[in-house]
């Protein structure tokens, strides 16, 4: 679906509520980016051990 379509669908004012509950939700934590980075990862199988976070920072670069 476009953005066209879904504000046509939806109209601006729910997308503003839904932007406005976007923007309220905390940061996730550490452990839930570790958790869904080995979920998304590995979308059709075996979910790859956790690494620490300080590990994870270093292999992408950071």
């Amino acid at each position: 679906m476009t953005r066209e379509e879904r504000r046509a669908i939806l109209g601006d004012e729910i997308l503003a509520h839904i932007d406005a509950l976007v923007a309220a939700a905390p940061e996730p934590s550490p452990e839930v980016v570790e958790h869904l980075r080995r979920i998304m990862t590995r979308p059709a199988g075996a979910i790859p051990e956790p690494r620490p976070a300080a590990d994870a920072a270093y292999a992408r670069g950071a």
